[in-house]
């Protein structure tokens, strides 16, 4: 979200975690930070179903934050190709940790959410009964663990492919999309969506839970409390609604459905996934996985257009992430951290 304390209202300490290794460097200019495209790989698995491939590539890139320039990436990714020995099952999942222990919760999830699936006996008999499930015990396992997540934790956008069928699991504010071409034109189409209080059904369901919903503006009582309207989340700006306690102010969390964040559980935060299933199909070149850094002022339809001007999927990433970088600093004085994992389909035919 376009705040300038992030997705939840907390001040984040320096890394203590030293060096860490990223796909691009930064490099300072007069006005403005640079990306540099540094070593970037292109993996290849094949799908023996429909005897097609799937062709992919990664980036991460730390944000820039100027009162904590040395605040670690807390995005995490994690790509398991194979899932239970199968070769047509493979996992993609972008993780977007917040709070102070953000980084170590998305470290968590993006473990063991793979894992626990990976040990599902009923994964292939029932995807998305095994999905949801997934994602409740990473969430159960997270909070028995030495990881407080009190007021810190990770969104997950993720992608299984099984067979030629797409499962996408999410919790947050990142977000999955496909490409559709139609004669000379590619479109996307959303594969998740942003669960944030923008979408009355998500406000309405935490206000039942308890929370207040309000930007931090009215919580502050610079703005009136009583306005239960805030636009739409493209042109909303840079002071959401968030989350709150009835009579704190805290945790200030802009999403509704999370893994981790203990505290913002009790006012409705949840870890129920909303999972959307697609057959892929020969006009599906490629589907994007994606942090909310990379969507915060870019459509998907903007990073679908950047990916199809690219033959390769490196340069694509490159683009999209610098592309991004950019339009961060022409808006704040800031970065999120960007993650974008691009799956391109390949040699996929028709069921016969």
């Amino acid at each position: 979200m376009g705040c300038v304390h992030g997705k939840c209202c907390i001040r984040f300490p320096k890394s203590s975690s030293g060096d860490e290794k990223e796909d691009l460097d930064v490099f300072r200019g007069k006005d403005t930070y640079i990306l540099a495209n540094s070593s970037l790989e292109v993996e290849v698995v094949d799908v023996p179903f429909q005897n097609y491939r799937l062709e992919y590539s990664v980036l991460t890139h730390r944000g820039y934050y100027p009162e904590t320039p040395e605040k670690e990436n807390q995005d995490s990714y994690c790509i398991r190709t194979k899932i239970q020995g199968n070769p047509d099952a493979h996992f993609f999942g972008v993780f977007d940790g917040h709070g102070q222990f953000g980084t170590q919760c998305s470290n968590f999830v993006k473990d063991r959410l793979v894992e626990i699936l990976s040990n599902d006996v009923t994964l292939f008999d029932d995807p998305v009964k095994a999905y949801k499930a997934a994602f409740l015990s990473t969430n159960d396992e997270l909070h028995s663990s030495d990881i407080d997540d009190s007021m810190s934790g990770t969104t997950a956008i993720t992608a299984l492919v099984i067979e030629d069928r797409l499962y996408v699991a999410n919790v947050g504010d990142s977000r999955a999309v496909i490409a559709i071409k139609e004669g000379n034109r590619v479109l996307a189409q959303d594969l998740s969506y942003d669960q944030t209080p923008f979408r009355k059904d998500e406000c309405e369901r935490v206000k039942l839970c308890g929370a207040r919903v309000l930007s931090v503006d009215q919580v502050e009582g610079l703005k009136d409390p009583g306005i239960q309207s805030w636009g739409d989340e493209e042109t909303q700006g840079g002071d959401p609604p968030r989350l709150w306690v009835q009579n704190g102010m805290f945790p200030g969390t802009a999403f509704t459905r999370s893994i981790g964040d203990s505290t913002a559980e009790k006012i409705g935060v949840v870890a129920d996934p909303e999972v959307l299933t697609v057959q892929l199909m020969p006009n599906h070149p490629f589907f994007v996985v994606a942090s909310d850094g990379v969507f915060e002022f870019l459509s998907s339809q903007n990073v679908v257009d950047m990916v199809t001007k690219h033959a390769d999927p490196r340069d694509a990433c490159v683009s999209i992430a610098r592309e991004s970088y950019k339009l961060w600093l022409e808006h704040e004085n800031r970065t999120d951290d960007i993650t974008v994992i691009i799956v391109h389909v390949k040699d996929l035919t028709m069921t016969v």
